[in-house]
């Protein structure tokens, strides 16, 4: 075997190819808010059609989410499994439109950054209600990320008033999606990921079509560009994005892919610069690396 041929193969372990999964699904993350602001439609329409739309791509693949065959079945066995199902589609729903409405309000950083507390609202949740113990490392990366928030709270507060608006509704995307996160740990014990989107995203659909009938918003894009971010974000970002971080997580150590995956608000603002012009200020920096590393310290002294 050649050294080329030796390298190649050595390059292509699982291992690997895990890390290249989990740097593109970060960067499918992170294009995600620059979809919403392009877009020509209200935010719970962007979200309906991001989860809408990838339902069939979901039904026909994608092919990185392998599952034992006891986990394919897209029929719960059980009515607790099926409303299970049904509220992991709620919370996402909710985690989704309050992040779509960050997304307009403040700064892509912002709207990437705070939804990354997400963990730590898991562990405080497993204290309150499963009695789980909370370590003074996790107490001491909590205090660090709630310093690092105001910050944050302090760069926003000088700039229009939405932006201190859109940095409470990325907090709030955090509690759904810790609330996500709690639901679909319990169902990982009898689905594979991939049932578990598609059950998620079908009743996310439904329930932000109903919010956006609700609200009176125009439903439809206005040009083709539209229809193609749209299709942007259900492809890239929700299917692609969060599939080969899934993919990811079955080959990487959690505490490694979890500590990799707070590359995602960096990357959004790299992004949101270079698309949308948006300068990161120098409180405003110095804050979203207080709060990553705060959420490292919670993450490393947590048992999540």
């Amino acid at each position: 075997m050649s050294r080329f041929s030796t390298f190649f193969a050595s390059f292509l372990s699982a291992r690997n190819l895990a890390l290249l999964a989990l740097l593109a699904g970060a960067i499918g993350i992170s294009l995600s808010p620059i979809f919403v602001r392009l877009s020509d439609v209200g935010p719970s329409v962007s979200a309906f059609y991001r989860t809408a739309l990838a339902v069939p791509l979901l039904l026909v693949g994608p092919y990185f989410l392998p599952a034992p065959q006891s986990q394919q079945s897209l029929v719960p066995a059980t009515r607790g499994e099926g409303r299970l199902l049904i509220l992991a589609g709620v919370f996402f729903a909710l985690d989704l439109a309050f992040w779509h409405w960050s997304i307009l309000l403040t700064s892509v950083a912002n709207a990437t950054l705070f939804p990354n507390l997400a963990p730590v609202f898991v562990t405080i949740a497993a204290w309150m209600w499963f009695g789980e113990k909370i370590t003074k490392g996790f107490s001491l990366g909590l205090l660090v990320a709630i310093v690092g928030a105001a910050l944050i709270a302090g760069n926003s507060m000088g700039q229009a008033d939405s932006h201190i608006v859109g940095d409470l509704l990325g907090v709030v995307t955090a509690v759904f999606y810790a609330g996500y996160l709690l639901v679909v740990s319990r169902l990982r014990k009898n689905f594979g990921v991939r049932v578990i989107m598609i059950w998620s995203s079908v009743v996310s659909a439904l329930l932000l079509l109903a919010l956006s009938v609700f609200t009176g918003v125009a439903l439809q894009p206005a040009s083709f560009s539209g229809w193609m971010i749209l299709l942007a974000l259900a492809g890239v970002s929700q299917v692609g994005g969060q599939g080969l971080i899934a993919y990811a997580l079955a080959h990487l150590p959690v505490s490694f892919s979890s500590v990799g995956l707070l590359v995602q608000p960096a990357l959004a603002a790299l992004f949101g610069y270079l698309i949308l012009f948006e300068r990161v200020a120098l409180w405003q920096g110095v804050g979203i690396v207080t709060i990553l590393f705060g959420i490292y310290l919670a993450k490393r002294n947590a048992e999540l």
